[in-house]
């Protein structure tokens, strides 16, 4: 019957409410300083159609650093980042290393990288160590089931160590049960998938490493929120490690670096250190980044020396003063340089592997490269803060493993690995490259030409500079003791004059931008003013040519007025200046326009100026300059 059927369902999509409070204990674990070091570098999947978690388990953990947490499981967000924590303390805590496969090797007679897994005594024993470590940290909340006391606990032992734990599971007539132990249910959540290596997907990493950084960052999270000075445990707020502490010195009790140090972000990550080769500190200026290793292990008021070192670096400009020399030999030069000045200023401790030479007190770092570049074969086993080899003073902001917006396009990636390498290879005992291998890397490296520098070149090729000349047409008395005497003053050729000049066509079309167009203008004016140009021909083209004459140089910047606004057809009005008889005959012709034009045929010296990223229809026999 009509009108009995079954309601219509309400449109709109559903929500994951069992994915949404896994991703948000997941950045329960994110916030969290301890396990924020572990959580970056490590894989995440929960995908449905490559599940390697058991069906009445919440995760299990590889040896390359990749957690599988059960797509399917429902629970509250406090109870993943429990799971999430449990997985990372195994990596942190070395229970997925080659070596612990010993005892599982032994009784299947399988290789440690053929199907090799961890046997069940030694799961449970390390489960165990991370479930009385988790015991002690207000982090998540166990699952039910999970987490509590097993029925093995009195092998324990009252000393933590899993190996012995293992081996008395070993002796067990029946293989442990770890249902309750693990995050697997009955099943082991230790998978080991073979060696890290720069292969892999998740690289070589030093889990135990991360986790010492992680426990310095909580126990100085910690004892700020005890001290009132954050509210709150968590990654971002409340960190005061040395390094920050050092750095907070600066801004508060050191005025000639307070405000370099509070314009720099610290960055002190052991992976991104390792990653990019940073064995204690590193500086961009360009990225307005401080790089620090927290495993670096130096101690006390040494942090502040390092810290003072880098922001001179940046403060003195050492990025951009080294001209042509060579870069390590610049950033060694500088190191003596300014390590000397912070041990007479008594900034900090000096440590043991700074670059310091009493010998060379009181010189420039232009007279220290001097001296190194004569003996540079004596050079090469010197090392800077950030390793043997490697300059401290970086280019560019760098890349973190766990950086979203690391990605560049292929261009830039392409030309940083290739300069990456040739820096390596020029390294001791590498070998000779063929010269004109090397020529063509250094040129890609080389960053591109800004469009006004090339515009620039292009004026100095039609405008040499004019000569002056002295002439008694125009008497000079400028000389004080002899105000009587005429003598000759300098003046400018007017034959000369009279024909530096060029032509200007100016796209005035509707597709044209009148910001961009102001910018060209502006450079246009400024270059031909700088290189004596009296007078600029400019005719402005749409739908036809309008020519306005003779114009000085700023006042097509500052007071043209644009007349038409149709269409774009450009080759009436350079023809117009070309058959004009007031135009030299040597005169270039400048053709600004967005480049949606018609094939345009000239016959004299010209160039295109066009917006970046635009290309002209046809190929073009002048050169083209891209302004943006």
């Amino acid at each position: 019957m009509p009108g009995r059927g079954r309601p219509p369902r309400r449109s709109g999509t559903r929500t994951d409410l069992a994915a949404e409070n896994r991703t948000r204990g997941l950045e329960l674990i994110q916030r969290h300083p301890l396990f924020a070091p572990l959580e970056h570098p490590a894989w995440w999947h929960a995908s449905q159609g490559d599940d390697q978690c058991p069906p009445d388990g919440w995760a299990v953990v590889t040896s390359l650093g990749h957690v599988w947490l059960h797509p399917r499981r429902r629970g509250e967000p406090e109870e993943w980042a429990w799971v999430a924590a449990h997985c990372l303390l195994h990596l942190g805590f070395g229970h997925l290393d080659q070596h612990r496969l010993a005892g599982w090797r032994a009784a299947t007679g399988l290789p440690s990288g053929a199907g090799a897994r961890f046997d069940a005594a030694w799961n449970l024993a390390a489960c165990t160590t991370v479930n009385r470590f988790l015991s002690h940290l207000k982090v998540g909340r166990p699952p039910e089931g999970l987490g509590g006391p097993t029925d093995y606990d009195h092998l324990a032992g009252g000393t933590g160590d899993e190996g012995p734990f293992a081996e008395r599971l070993r002796a067990l007539k029946t293989p442990p049960y770890l249902g309750g132990a693990g995050t697997a249910g009955s099943d082991g959540d230790l998978r080991w998938a073979g060696v890290p290596s720069r292969r892999t997907w998740a690289g070589p990493v030093s889990w135990p490493d991360l986790l010492a950084a992680g426990l310095a960052s909580a126990v100085g999270a910690a004892v700020d929120v005890a001290g009132g000075v954050a509210d709150h445990l968590t990654a971002e707020g409340g960190r005061k490690t040395q390094w920050r502490q050092a750095l907070n010195w600066f801004v508060s009790s050191y005025p000639l670096l307070g405000a370099l140090a509070a314009a720099f972000k610290l960055v002190e990550d052991a992976e991104v250190c390792r990653l990019h080769g940073i064995q204690v500190a590193a500086i961009s200026p360009a990225g307005a980044e401080l790089y620090v290793n927290p495993l670096c292990g130096l101690e006390g008021s040494e942090h502040r020396f390092v810290i003072a070192h880098e922001l001179l670096h940046a403060g003195l400009r050492h990025d951009t003063r080294g001209g042509g020399r060579d870069p390590w030999l610049w950033n060694v030069a500088c190191d003596y340089v300014i390590n000397g000045w912070l041990a007479e200023m008594a900034v900090g401790d000096l440590p043991d592997s700074a670059l310091y030479d009493p010998s060379l007190r009181g010189k420039s770092a232009e007279e220290v490269y001097d001296e190194i570049a004569a003996a540079r074969r004596r050079t090469w086993k010197l090392a800077t803060w950030r390793g043997p080899g490697a300059c401290d003073i970086l280019p560019r902001r760098l890349a973190r493993p766990y950086d979203p917006a690391r990605g560049v396009d292929l261009d830039e990636f392409y030309r940083r690995c290739l300069a990456d390498g040739l820096d390596y290879y020029h390294g001791p005992g590498r070998g000779l490259l063929p010269a004109g291998l090397v020529e063509e890397i250094r040129a890609l490296a080389e960053p591109p030409v800004p469009w006004d520098v090339d515009l620039a070149r292009w004026f100095d090729d039609h405008f040499v500079p004019v000569e002056r000349r002295r002439s008694y047409a125009r008497a000079s008395r400028r000389q004080s003791a002899t105000p009587d005497i005429p003598r000759a003053g300098w003046h400018l050729p007017e034959e000369l004059m009279q024909s530096r000049t060029f032509g200007v066509v100016l796209d005035t079309s509707g597709s044209m931008d009148r910001r961009l167009l102001g910018k060209a203008l502006g450079a246009v004016a400024s270059y031909a003013v700088t290189r004596d140009v009296q007078a600029v021909r400019v005719v402005f083209c749409d739908a036809d040519a309008h020519d306005n004459g003779w114009m000085h140089p700023l006042d097509i910047a500052g007071r043209v007025r644009i007349r038409g606004r149709g269409g774009t057809v450009l080759q009436p009005g350079i023809d117009l200046l070309e058959h004009a008889p007031d135009f030299p005959d040597d005169g270039p012709i400048l053709v600004i326009t967005d480049a949606w034009i018609d094939r345009v045929r000239i016959k004299r010296e010209h160039a295109f100026l066009i917006p970046a990223g635009a290309v002209l229809p046809f190929p073009a026999r002048g050169p083209v300059f891209r302004f943006s």
